[in-house]
């Protein structure tokens, strides 16, 4: 018989409040996040210009098993290790630092031109963990800031916020980030007891912004992480999506003296799903028991934290890479093509059905990357995004969640690498419709 419980007698759950808990549940950006999912579960009819995912045909070609014998002869024929050996290191934690590491190094050196080895690489649980753990390494101190560009991709901006890191935002034109605000900034800091320890760039088509560095702003941006004493997070997730992806140097391969620590991924070029990244860090740290690399400390953060990469995800990226002849390139060739064609299509049909709707709507033109980036003349908010949504079948995502402080209120990001060239079709379309009609109207 059940026991009979008196809810008078029942001890009273405790409850939180959110004040007591880490600043950074209550910042904005979560729940702007949040919101987006939501809108979108809602109107699952709605064609989305929001999410920066992959294409889904390329799911289609990854054949996981494959893929994972491939790496496990790999492990066999090159590292000396038993079959037996080799299928149980799919099922056993691995070491913190990565199994993949070599793969990564060759491919990297081989279509970067990046003079690393394996000992400076981490594989890390998506280009997010990559990113988490330079911040923790390398922000030590009070009064170490991170600056980012701004717009600034968000993911960034979270790991620091969940740090409680203080973020400086330096501007971002159509080559990068703004090198004299910046060189302003690092001197401003000084005055202020801070350094600017950290900056992070996307210098490849940039998410949001979609801007792409040119070689000299390059090299002019690590002569200044050189004499202003700070390190540079360079993320490459879009950069196999350039024209000529070897045309301009990564800053890692421009990098004699130290200070890029480069971070990738393999879900824009594979599949998010294996979440899997990694970080170069070959920085000497001197220590009481000699020199180690950064990454060596990196991984030491890492078994805190996820304690490894999942050997599985590993194995099938490794799989597909071997399957490609250890070229990233050579396997995102088909991907980056896939994407420029959308980029190029999205733009032609922007031209097509907006270019007389309000002299006041502009968008760039990136050649590579996911996303392009429209000003509208009114206020491009989540109440507007519900509109849209509900009137007109079509979503986006809101500018203003990319910036530090009040700005972006008029601008919209949409992407389009998740798309079919029809759908994007249909949704500029609808596009079109809302903005003549919503521009049309007076709004408070």
């Amino acid at each position: 018989m059940a026991a009979i419980t008196d809810p008078e007698l029942s001890p009273p759950v405790p409850s939180l409040s959110l004040d007591q808990l880490h600043d950074s549940l209550s910042d904005p950006l979560l729940g702007s996040i949040s919101f987006l999912n939501e809108v979108m579960g809602r109107y699952p009819d709605a064609i989305s210009f929001a999410p920066g995912a992959p294409h889904p045909s390329i799911f289609t070609e990854i054949n996981i098993d494959s893929y994972t014998r491939r790496f496990i002869a790999h492990l066999v024929q090159g590292r000396g290790l038993t079959e037996a050996q080799a299928r149980r290191t799919m099922f056993e934690y691995g070491p913190s630092r990565g199994l993949i590491n070599d793969l990564v190094t060759d491919a990297l050196r081989r279509d970067y031109g990046m003079d690393i080895d394996s000992d400076s690489v981490v594989i890390t649980v998506g280009a997010q963990e990559g990113m988490l753990l330079s911040l923790r390494a390398l922000c030590a101190k009070p009064q170490d800031v991170l600056a980012v560009v701004n717009p600034c991709f968000a993911g960034i901006a979270g790991a620091a916020r969940v740090l409680g890191l203080p973020v400086i935002g330096i501007d971002e034109s159509s080559a990068g980030v703004d090198l004299d605000a910046l060189r302003q900034e690092c001197r401003a800091a000084r005055h202020r007891g801070q350094r600017i320890r950290a900056c992070y760039v996307a210098p490849d088509f940039s998410n949001p912004g979609g801007s792409r560095m040119p070689l000299e702003n390059r090299r002019s941006l690590l002569e200044l992480a050189e004499r202003e004493d700070f390190y540079v997070l360079e993320d490459n997730a879009y950069g196999f999506t350039a024209p000529t992806a070897a045309e301009i140097p990564q800053l890692k391969a421009l990098d004699v003296g130290r200070r890029v620590v480069h971070i990738g991924t393999f879900a824009k070029v594979c599949f998010p799903g294996s979440r899997v990244g990694y970080v170069v860090a070959d920085q000497p740290v001197q220590a009481a028991g000699g020199t180690q690399l950064l990454a060596h400390h990196l991984a030491a953060l890492k078994s805190m934290v996820t304690v490894n990469t999942s050997p599985l995800g590993q194995a099938v990226i490794g799989g597909m890479l071997l399957e490609h002849g250890g070229s990233l390139l050579e396997l995102s060739s088909k991907k980056a093509a896939l994407y420029r064609r959308n980029l190029a299509h999205l733009s032609h049909a922007l031209d097509q059905n907006l270019g007389d709707v309000h002299p006041s709507i502009r968008w760039n033109r990136p050649e590579g990357g996911f996303f392009i980036r429209m000003e509208i003349p009114m206020r491009a908010d989540m109440n507007l995004l519900e509109v849209s949504a509900a009137k007109y079948g079509v979503l986006w995502t809101p500018m203003s969640q990319f910036y530090l402080g009040s700005a972006g209120d008029c601008e919209m990001r949409l992407s389009c690498s998740y798309l079919t060239l029809e759908e994007i079709d249909e949704g500029v379309q609808r596009l079109a419709s809302f903005l003549k009609k919503e521009t049309s109207q007076p709004r408070r």
